[in-house]
């Protein structure tokens, strides 16, 4: 308890003023919200598309599809959703099957706001402190009349930088975060829609094979009944 009270922040992190306050409240708050998406991503996975996969690869070779949990990942869960709701009619079938792609992709993008947000104010809240930096550091060189010191606006100035170097630190590793996250979720919703419209054509392929087979075998009933008479 006693070392804790001891303990005293950085000098330069002094120097940085309020400005390195509110940083490093974004640098805590982005590398949390990094975490919770490294963990959500490796819960969802969200490229993985095997039991998808395997389902369009059964119905495009003619076999009937085993019948499978969705899983966590979104495009199997999406996919295997939509196909066993391939009763209802079309126009209900693909306004489902949309709103649940689109709910799945809203799923991981919570957080991403937040880096975002990080990444674009972090820098302009470390030029913020720079300028206040830069101000105290002249107000300081004028309070010193004709007694100029040299040292007095070189403390000054590189006092005032660092807030500057602070919010460029916190801003690059959000931003790198936030594309990261994006690109991941662009990825899956491709791979979302390539899936949907392979299945929707299995779907309409068998819809439109079943009325052909019924007329065929009703064309063929007479011809039967010619030639036993």
């Amino acid at each position: 308890m006693t070392s804790f009270l001891q303990f005293q922040l950085p000098d330069w992190f002094v120097a940085g003023g309020a400005a390195m306050w509110v940083l490093a409240l974004m640098s805590v708050v982005g590398l949390a919200t990094l975490i919770a998406k490294i963990l959500q991503f490796a819960r969802l996975r969200p490229v993985s598309s095997k039991k998808a996969d395997a389902l369009l690869d059964s119905l495009e070779r003619g076999r009937a599809p085993e019948e499978d949990t969705p899983g966590n990942a979104p495009i199997d869960r999406v996919i295997l959703t939509a196909w066993q709701n391939r009763g209802m009619t079309p126009a209900s079938w693909e306004e489902d099957s949309l709103r649940r792609g689109r709910e799945a992709l809203e799923e991981m993008r919570g957080g991403l706001r937040a880096l975002e947000v990080i990444s674009a104010l972090a820098p302009l809240v470390g030029l913020l402190g720079t300028v206040f930096g830069m101000i105290g550091a002249f107000q300081a060189l004028e309070s010193a009349g004709s007694q100029v010191d040299p040292s007095i606006l070189s403390g000054g100035i590189w006092e005032a930088l660092i807030t500057t170097a602070a919010g460029l630190t916190v801003a690059i590793p959000a931003l790198a975060a936030f594309h990261w996250a994006d690109r991941t979720i662009e990825l899956c919703r491709e791979k979302l829609q390539d899936r949907l419209a392979r299945l929707k054509v299995q779907i309409r392929g068998a819809g439109d094979s079943a009325p052909a087979t019924r007329h065929q075998a009703a064309d063929e009933a007479p011809r039967h009944r010619a030639v036993a008479g």
